[in-house]
């Protein structure tokens, strides 16, 4: 396919296909035929004549376009001389320009600084004449609640006033000093006219000088120190203010909850209390800030536990508390533990509260609560030396009591004491607490085992009751464990054991239980008590008395000690095996041997049965009747003088026992020598057993020997009233006036 020139949009030349267009098919003449192709070529022809025309006109526009070309060529060259030239002659005056602008930029940066400094010192004035409008509006207030909310605006302004003068001292030499640099630069480089120089210099002179005078008259001697001044005593006003409501009251009535813990004070005065201790630790009074709280609140929670009259915390040494008399003491020692209580759980928790409320808001986080163990360390400083001095005084076994009732006061509060002296300010209260825990537990289980040692050592240096009655150590040791093991006193006294022996045994080791520790315990103080009753016993010379005297004991210890939690602890099925049977073992023995002898003489011999109705057998039975009678008043006026049996249930066992001793012996003899008997008067057996009643009447004796006191509730129902000595009175009167007839 033929191709002839062209061109793009843009001008430039192109080669475009061309071809001939497509002629319709002639018919089938060929003569016509040929004559259409001559056209088509003709026209074709003329055609391509005229796109040549146009190629040629073309190619002429092309070159004068390339003259024109050449010429806008040197048309910029001579432009850009012309600008290199120019920019050449520019250029000085640009480097002044940016110079001018560094100027510029240094002066601002000198001037800017300075006049925020006056302005500051405008604001100081400022500030310092509200200071003095709000004193003066606070001097004369008198509604407490207005009062503090201008006072919380005085606070405020204080504030505002602190803040602007430090912001004057500590911007004021770095301003100074740009500002004198620029002046310097200035000078030097002569940048600008002497005259503004020398205006800016004197500027300088004149701001300088009042920085060195009124920065430190504004921090030291102006009205900022008399403001801090007012509010450190304001703070001092505040807090004095603050009192512990009731604690007296809470003291003298008992059913009082002691453990009420109330706000010192109200939301709007602990927010006072809080702004002013913020200020004055900013203003670099944080020492005097907290000096004056804890001298304050030292004072005002002493005064409080001084309206519970605690003078028995001036006596606290061992040797004082020794004179001291015994009800004196427990009363102290009961007031101790109440007070001990109240302070911890009532005093001292307001005081950590309004501590933390006051001082927990200062940059030193944990400052509150060294404030606080500073408040309470001299008070529990007090506590604890009365406390340990009654731990180290004598070990009165009396005071076993009261050192279970201090020790488990402690326990209790244990865990509220830990967490109100928190942290590692109040480790060394802890610290005390629990070195006065371990003297109390020490001191506890002395005086309980050389309790069990003095009952023993008693059998050596006392001598037992010469009228076998039970002797005070046994009434007060049986007392004294049944008192032990009530419910009040058998934790603790359990606890003691058990922390004694984790001490001794270590922490890993297994203590026994709590049930088990105390009734070993116990158990060894009464086989000690048992011993001293079986070595007691050994010293009489009387064979009666021993057996009276152990039958006493041992009836009391059992009598005393079944339905108790004494009894309980030990076993119920023990205490009648261990003291109920050797009590009844004693009492068989004093049978034998006080009743015995007295039926034998009764007993049936060979010479009655051969001589029986015969004068010398009517004589001889008269004669046993006498002898018989004789002993009986031995008897009656041993038991009378010498032996006491203080219990009236033992007492009459015993006498029913005798009585089936005595009485069916005495009436089968009589009747067994009635014919003898015949005609002479005797005591009838009726009349035995009145006095044999009357015998066991007698020996109801208190523990001094002498004869006590009966009422309604000690006489024997159906017991013959006749004397023992008058029955045997008229027996040997009937007797005599048998023999002279």
């Amino acid at each position: 396919m033929p191709f002839v020139l062209g061109t793009y949009r843009d001008g430039s030349l192109r080669d475009l296909p061309f071809s001939r267009p497509v002629l319709p098919t002639p018919p089938a003449s060929s003569s016509t035929t040929r004559s259409m192709a001559a056209n088509e070529e003709d026209s074709a022809l003329v055609k391509l004549e005229l796109a040549c025309s146009d190629l040629r006109t073309l190619l002429q526009s092309s070159a004068k376009l390339e003259k024109d070309l050449e010429e806008m060529e040197k048309k910029f060259d001579s432009i850009d001389e012309k600008l290199s030239t120019a920019a050449k002659r520019v250029a000085p005056l640009q480097s002044l320009a940016m110079a001018a602008k560094a100027l510029e930029t240094r002066i601002n940066r000198a001037v800017s600084p300075a006049l925020g400094l006056l302005h500051s010192f405008k604001l100081s004035e400022s500030f310092q004449k509200k200071l003095i409008e709000l004193s003066d509006k606070l001097s004369i207030e008198k509604n407490p609640r207005k009062r503090l909310k201008k006072l919380l605006k005085y606070v405020q302004c204080v504030d505002q006033l602190n803040e602007v003068i430090n912001l004057v001292s500590r911007d004021g030499e770095p301003v100074i000093q740009k500002l004198q640099e620029v002046v310097e630069f200035l000078r030097r480089t002569k940048a600008t006219d002497q005259y503004r120089t020398q205006r800016l210099k004197e500027t300088l002179i004149t701001l300088k000088a009042l920085y060195e005078s009124e920065v430190d008259a504004m921090r030291f001697d102006g009205l900022l120190d008399e403001a801090l001044l007012n509010l450190q005593d304001e703070f001092e006003i505040m807090l004095q203010q603050m009192k512990h409501q009731n604690i007296g009251e809470q003291q003298a009535d008992e059913e009082a909850d002691q453990t009420l813990v109330s706000d010192l004070g109200t939301e709007m005065e602990v927010q006072v209390l809080r702004r002013i201790a913020e200020t004055l630790s900013a203003s670099d009074c944080l020492d005097i800030c907290i000096d004056i709280f804890v001298k304050v609140r030292y004072r005002r929670a002493a005064k409080a536990l001084m309206r519970l009259n605690p003078d028995y915390l001036r006596t606290y040494t061992p040797e004082e508390i020794d004179e001291m008399q015994w009800e004196s003491l427990e009363t102290a020692i009961s007031l101790w533990i109440q007070h001990f209580e109240l302070a911890v759980k009532t005093v001292f928790v307001s005081e950590k509260k309004l501590c933390k409320q006051v001082l927990g808001g200062l940059p030193e986080v944990l400052i509150w609560l060294e404030c606080f163990v500073k408040i309470a360390d001299k008070i529990m400083a007090v506590f604890f030396r009365f406390g340990e001095g009654v731990a180290r005084s004598n070990r009165e076994p009396q005071k076993l009591f009261k050192l279970l009732e201090m020790f488990d006061s402690l326990e209790k509060l244990k865990l509220e004491f830990t967490e109100i002296f928190e942290g590692e300010s109040g480790a060394d209260i802890c610290i005390r607490f629990r070195e006065l825990e371990k003297l109390l537990v020490h001191a506890s289980s002395k005086v309980f085992w050389e309790f069990g040692l003095q009952i023993e050592g008693t059998s050596d240096f006392f001598a037992p009751q010469q009228d076998g009655s039970v002797p005070k150590l046994v009434r007060y040791a049986v007392n004294y464990l049944k008192y032990l093991t009530t419910e009040t006193y058998s934790a603790p006294m359990a606890q003691v054991f058990r922390t004694e022996q984790m001490w001794k045994a270590g922490i890993l080791s297994k203590p026994e239980t709590d049930e088990n520790l105390l009734k070993d315990a116990i158990s060894n103080i009464m086989e000690a008590l048992q011993r001293n009753i079986e070595s007691k016993s050994l010293s009489y010379k009387d064979k009666i008395l021993p057996h009276i005297f152990v039958m006493n004991t041992y009836w009391y210890i059992y009598m005393r000690s079944r339905n108790t939690e004494l009894g309980k602890l030990i076993g119920e099925q023990y205490m009648k095996q261990k003291y109920k049977s050797a009590a009844e073992e004693s009492a068989y023995m004093y049978q034998w041997r006080a009743w015995r002898p007295l039926v034998r003489l009764l007993e049936k011999e060979e010479s009655e049965e051969q001589d029986n109705g015969t004068k010398a057998t009517a004589a001889f039975v008269r004669g046993k009747l006498e002898a018989f009678f004789n002993r009986f008043d031995e008897i009656s006026q041993s038991h009378a003088r010498g032996y006491s049996i203080p219990d009236a249930d033992l007492r009459e066992q015993l006498r029913e026992a005798t009585v089936k001793l005595v009485v069916p012996v005495y009436s089968e003899f009589l009747n067994a020598h009635s014919k003898l008997l015949s005609g002479e008067s005797y005591v009838s057996p009726e009349s035995l057993k009145g006095l044999v009643g009357q015998v066991f009447n007698g020996t109801d004796r208190t523990s001094n020997g002498k004869p006590k006191r009966r009422d309604s509730k000690d006489t024997v129902p159906g017991r013959n009233s006749v004397s023992v000595e008058g029955e045997l009175k008229n027996f040997r009167r009937s007797r005599s006036k048998s023999i002279d007839a």
